[in-house]
């Protein structure tokens, strides 16, 4: 499957932002391992419809007038892994979850760090809210693009972590 892609300057650094025909496939950090979510062979693409939304939307979000997303999503991934990709969806603006509370939600409660590798290959950051996962003991653990910056979007959202 072919994917197209554009940039996107936010507040948190230059955004990748990737489309199939379905749907985005990924929001990737400056400094992303490319192992992270390998997508194969990319073609720019500035005017795609999908990647053109999904940058109003997230710059939305980033001005703090967005808190939910519209835009089609197209996970490729195990089906474990879709399974905790679609919790994260479930995952109110401005809150929380433990990977042992996303394991218990997915009727697998003793699977908590299949949750946590599962959540650190989330290829749709922001949008799929991987920087909503904590630990049990409610400090910010593992994130793609650092702590800092998992920090500053639960910021965003009017959550405290005491990292600012």
């Amino acid at each position: 499957m072919s994917h197209v892609f554009k940039w996107m300057d936010t507040p948190v650094g230059r955004l990748k932002l990737v489309a199939s025909g379905k749907g985005l496939t990924a929001v990737l950090w400056p400094n992303d391992n490319p192992r992270r979510v390998p997508l194969g062979d990319l073609t720019e693409d500035a005017s795609n419809p999908l990647l053109l939304q999904a940058q109003a939307e997230l710059a939305e979000y980033f001005a703090g007038k967005r808190r939910a997303f519209n835009v089609p999503l197209d996970f490729n991934g195990t089906s474990f892994q879709q399974s905790v990709w679609q919790a994260l969806l479930t995952i109110p603006f401005g809150e929380t979850r433990s990977y042992g509370q996303i394991a218990a939600q997915l009727g697998k409660p003793s699977a908590s760090r299949a949750v946590g590798a599962a959540n650190g290959k989330n290829p749709i950051s922001i949008i799929a809210p991987c920087h909503r996962m904590i630990g049990t003991n409610g400090k910010l653990t593992g994130f793609a693009d650092g702590l800092e910056t998992k920090a500053h979007l639960l910021a965003l959202e009017g959550h405290e972590t005491g990292l600012f």
